[in-house]
């Protein structure tokens, strides 16, 4: 689970200053959080369907903001996924 207090730690590091949510590199910091706590909770709990559809739709939507960085700018997309050790196709 996301707490509040890991969400301000995370847009401090990824965004460009302290309110800034809505950056692509703070989405998908966001979401790259998301994921691995889904992931931990379906390790534990092989058989919950739901989480696991919402997992994938987690990994796509990061995929989608990955693919938009790629595009507009090559540098931050190296950048974020070496940071969050993130596999680029």
């Amino acid at each position: 689970m996301l707490t509040k207090n890991r969400k301000v730690e995370i847009v401090n590091k990824f965004g460009k200053n302290d309110s800034d949510t809505g950056s692509t590199e703070v989405q998908v910091a966001l979401l790259t959080e998301r994921i691995s706590s889904l992931t931990d909770h379906l390790r534990s709990q092989p058989k919950d369907f739901s989480s696991r559809r919402g997992l994938l739709k987690l990994v796509g939507q990061r995929r989608n903001f990955m693919s938009y960085l790629k595009k507009r700018n090559i540098d931050a997309h190296g950048a974020i996924s070496k940071q969050l050790q993130i596999r680029v196709k």
